[in-house]
């Protein structure tokens, strides 16, 4: 017996300070979970699985600052947004295929949920709470305002300009114009990869004054970050995952209180992005707005450049036409984000007041998405 305890606590010891025990057990639990519990509708399992994705999602954000660490900015925020935006494209896309014709806006309104979330959520939350604790928070206008204009070209070219075509009936693109408006996303944020991780890198890097030590410390070794970078993938398998066997749940709750079926995508896209808003929120508590900006502004990005590429090129093996364009009021709450979206950062400072703003339009979004 002593000498299990001696090997456990030697074990222990020998573990990397940047990989403490709970960080490697929580991402092998969440996938493990994710393969044994299955849809039972139990409140055990329900139970069960929503501490799993807890823990998978705090597991998340640990082994993202880890590699952010190793890397440096803005690569460990790209990495990170990427990471989600790829395992969460795999889930459209799996659910588009194997679904009915209830499934034919699952990419608009996933896509549009991402953006409302880090444009308004994330970013209102950040700024609030950073704000809150160090009264004006400073980030680089270079980087974040041609960002904004990246992702407000491309929303509006893949999300609004679909109800205004007139080759094909309804919100919808042609083949054709599908297939050139994800030739389109794809090069656009090929080119934001290009600036933000080579040609102007400087532009995202956060402004001098932050106060976490831990930015300040070592950097892990290569061994550790690679350790750390395949934890973080089994974590957000794991959150996505754990997500989805959420998702009946969370429509049976949908349809219990009469709010329309696209509430479901809003409350799975807020899942599936708590890894980012936890490490956003965590950095501008540091005094680091501007990695919280890569976070959120990379990931809409993201979800954009990588969904509809993906959409484009599988839409022949899709069962139904795939409705992209946005209702009215859709499309005026976008409006509404990028017009007080582009007064925010266009100044290169913030306070709690431009966050509150964010945050209200993040509750009128949600307030609609249940009573439209």
């Amino acid at each position: 017996m002593a000498r299990t305890s001696h090997s456990s606590t030697s074990f222990l010891a020998r573990l990397p300070a940047a990989l403490p025990l709970w960080t490697l057990l929580s991402p092998v639990a969440a996938v493990a979970g994710l393969l044994g519990l299955g849809n039972s509708g139990s409140w055990m399992v329900l139970s069960l699985v929503s501490v799993l994705l807890i823990a998978a999602v705090l597991a998340a954000v640990h082994h993202a600052e880890v590699v952010a660490h190793r890397v440096g900015e803005p690569y460990g925020s790209l990495v990170l947004a990427v990471a989600v935006t790829i395992i969460e494209v795999a889930l459209i896309v799996s659910l588009m295929l194997a679904g009915g014709e209830s499934t034919n806006t699952l990419a608009r309104d996933t896509v549009f949920s991402a953006i409302m979330i880090v444009c308004n959520g994330v970013l209102g939350l950040c700024i609030l709470v950073g704000g809150w604790k160090h009264q004006v928070l400073k980030f680089r206008v270079d980087g974040t305002s041609p960002t904004l204009a990246v992702l407000a070209a491309l929303s509006v070219l893949t999300l609004v300009l679909p109800a205004f075509t007139t080759s094909s009936p309804g919100p919808t693109f042609t083949r054709t114009q599908l297939f050139f408006a994800g030739a389109v996303s794809l090069v656009l944020y090929g080119a934001f990869v290009f600036v933000q991780a080579i040609r102007h890198r400087d532009y995202f890097l956060p402004e001098t004054g932050a106060d976490d030590q831990h930015a300040h410390a070592e950097p892990p070794s290569n061994q550790v970050a690679l350790v750390s970078l395949a934890l973080l993938m089994g974590c957000l398998v794991g959150v996505v995952g754990l997500a989805k066997l959420l998702a009946p749940t969370i429509e049976q709750a949908v349809s219990g209180i009469g709010a329309p079926p696209s509430l479901v995508g809003v409350i799975v896209a807020l899942l599936v992005l708590l890894p980012e808003t936890l490490a956003a929120v965590r950095a501008a508590l540091h005094n680091r707005l501007q990695t919280s900006l890569n976070l959120a502004l990379g990931s809409g990005l993201a979800s954009i450049g990588l969904t509809i590429p993906t959409v484009a090129v599988l839409s022949p093996l899709f069962p139904h036409s795939l409705v992209l364009g946005l209702s009215p009021l859709s499309m005026v709450l976008l409006f509404l984000t990028f017009l007080v979206g582009g007064l925010t950062l266009g100044g290169g400072r913030a306070t709690v007041l431009q966050g509150a703003v964010h945050l209200v339009v993040f509750a009128v979004f949600l307030f609609l998405a249940v009573i439209p």
